[in-house]
């Protein structure tokens, strides 16, 4: 039957969508920004200001995880984000709770891990008032961040909340910060008012190879190149490019070292990881690629690379590259899509000389070799008090495939970083270039939360491991098991080096000195499982121990309070 223009508009009335009485309030937009990101879990500690954002994540299914310190909250976001490739969240309250989470913050900043740090603020209509907690937030940190900024209105949150995200990975990733005022939060509008961003459709890609023509000139240089080295830096792995570096070492026959987070990408044992060698194969390589990794302290500026040979550097900052000492070849972009393209742009060349490096690869050898047999004495050392480098090796015969090993400390974990080698990519965590001591626990929390598969193995200083230490309690509460290791000698032994070579053995002490704590006690008091230790023959089955309990551990291991790291030794400061 034909339909009438009466009818028509009738059908038409009817069918229209009946208008939404519908509010939403900022704190359930922030929860519905973060699912849209991907984010299921915010690292907190409460406060008046930011409560509605905890009832939007129990609406969005999203955990709250409270921990006893704002640092602790900020450190966890970024072991999350370096964990899981997802940006991580820490939740904060305005005044105090914002500024105790700055270290955390500064860490993720010159670490280049991407987290969002949400903090409260008084009521907009109480601005310059005097309201609780008010202080210039953004003021403060913009200087670490990526971005920040203030959230003008409830219609806008989820939007900004999008916006912070999406410059995390502008460049090189990194944190971002949002404060929302009280009233902000607390508001409602009407949800076809409030601006929501569509997950997957408010950021581009970053798998970016740059310019194509530098990506043939560096496989030309590295078929013709006798003696290539190559540095694997931390954004291989933030870059999740771990594969396409396997996959570039191997097919390109290039002896690899690797730093940071990118420890791991290839297994001890692989014919192409190299690790004790690095300074002999730097001064005698005739192409050197530094991937992800800037020339700051850790490459003594660049000054280390020889003038006389080719240097390469990729990283995903366009300001990295060059920084402090002048390159041959620069690319800037995804590590991994970079060194995936230069892989199949040197495939098929006639002049390889990648096929012929027999000799290149036993002269390294030989100097590893040379290096671990010089060490391997005070490695095995049954010497009581235990020298740190005895610690270091039961560590490392500890970790399986499946252990993520996370240090935090100064001497002692510098110990370990030339004996503790993890067995696969994204295993390895440490505070990064700013050199922050007490993130040991929150990457704990990170860690164990996102991979609750894994097995988390912690190597604590003494001095580090008081900073944070209180959130032991938040593991146990959680039920967050790791095997954690104090390498304790009651001092702060990385400065206490500084001061006696500066100043002489007289004045050593000042300042550096800490008492002899019990930390398998406070283990025990907290909940969890702890071991005192001063035999090293008793470190490996302590730590079986404390894997097979189930819980929260701890083992106080008592060590040589006189035995000082190459690495402390080295350092520029005290130069």
């Amino acid at each position: 039957m034909a339909q009438t223009v009466s009818e028509s508009n009738a059908v038409a009335e009817v069918t229209e969508p009946e208008p939404s009485n519908a509010t939403i309030s900022g704190g359930h937009l922030v929860a519905k920004a973060l699912k849209a990101e991907g984010i299921d879990v915010i690292f907190t500690l409460c406060g008046g200001h930011i409560i509605d954002i905890y009832d939007g994540c129990v609406d969005e299914g999203i955990a709250v995880v409270d921990v006893r310190h704002e640092q602790v909250a900020a450190h966890a976001a970024d072991g999350y984000a370096r964990m899981t490739g997802k940006p991580g969240c820490a939740v904060v309250t305005a005044g105090p709770g914002t500024t105790d989470a700055v270290t955390g913050v500064a860490n993720a900043f010159r670490a280049e891990s991407p987290m969002l740090l949400i903090g409260g603020q008084g009521a907009l209509n109480q601005h310059k008032m005097g309201s609780l907690q008010d202080l210039p937030h953004v003021d403060m940190m913009t200087p670490i961040t990526k971005f920040a900024a203030t959230v003008p209105h409830t219609a806008r949150v989820a939007d900004m909340v999008s916006m912070a995200f999406r410059e995390c990975y502008n460049g090189a990733p990194g944190p971002s910060f949002l404060e929302i005022p009280r009233d902000i939060l607390d508001n409602s509008v009407p949800v076809e008012q409030a601006t929501i961003p569509e997950g997957g459709r408010y950021r581009a890609s970053t798998k970016s190879i740059g310019d194509p023509a530098n990506v043939e000139a560096l496989a030309d240089l590295l078929v013709r190149a006798e003696k290539p080295v190559v540095l694997l830096g931390t954004q291989v792995w933030t870059s999740r490019g771990s594969d396409a570096a396997i996959e570039f070492v191997r097919q390109l026959n290039v002896p690899a070292y690797m730093n940071g987070s990118a420890r791991g990408t290839l297994p001890p044992g692989d014919p192409h990881h190299f690790h004790l060698s690095r300074r002999y194969g730097f001064n005698n390589a005739d192409l050197i690629l530094i991937v992800g990794t800037p020339f700051d302290f850790r490459m003594g500026y660049g000054r280390r690379l020889p003038k006389g040979a080719t240097v390469v550097q990729i990283d995903m900052d366009y300001r990295t590259v060059g920084k402090n000492r002048d390159i041959d070849l620069g690319l800037v972009g995804d590590p991994g899509a970079i060194l995936a393209a230069v892989t199949q742009a040197a495939s098929g060349r006639i002049q390889n000389k990648a096929n012929d490096r027999k000799a290149w690869f036993s002269e390294l050898r030989a100097e590893e070799d040379a290096a671990y047999q010089k060490r391997l004495p005070r490695q095995l050392s049954d010497a009581n008090p235990i020298h740190p480098l005895r610690l270091a090796h039961e560590i490392n015969e500890f970790l399986t495939e499946d252990s993520i090993y996370i240090g935090d400390g100064g001497d002692i974990v510098t110990f370990s970083g030339g004996v503790v080698q993890p067995k696969s990519p994204g295993h390895w965590m440490d505070p990064g270039p700013l050199g922050t001591i007490g993130v040991g626990i929150p990457f704990v929390m990170a860690a164990k939360y996102a991979r609750p598969d894994k097995e988390v193995v912690a190597l604590f200083g003494d001095g580090a491991f008081s900073l944070t230490g209180w959130d032991f309690e938040t593991l146990v509460r959680f039920n967050l098991p790791f095997v954690g290791v104090v390498g304790n000698n009651s001092s702060m032994n990385q400065i206490r080096y500084g001061q006696e070579a500066k100043y002489g053995h007289a004045r050593g002490r000042i300042g550096n000195t800490l008492g002899d704590v019990k930390y398998d006690e406070f283990a025990k008091m907290l909940g969890g499982y702890g071991e005192e230790v001063r035999d090293p023959k008793d470190i490996g089955p302590a730590m079986q121990r404390a894997r097979e309990s189930g819980l929260p551990s701890l083992i106080n291991v008592w060590v040589d309070p006189d035995a000082y790291a190459p690495g402390t030794m080295n350092q520029t400061m005290y130069k």
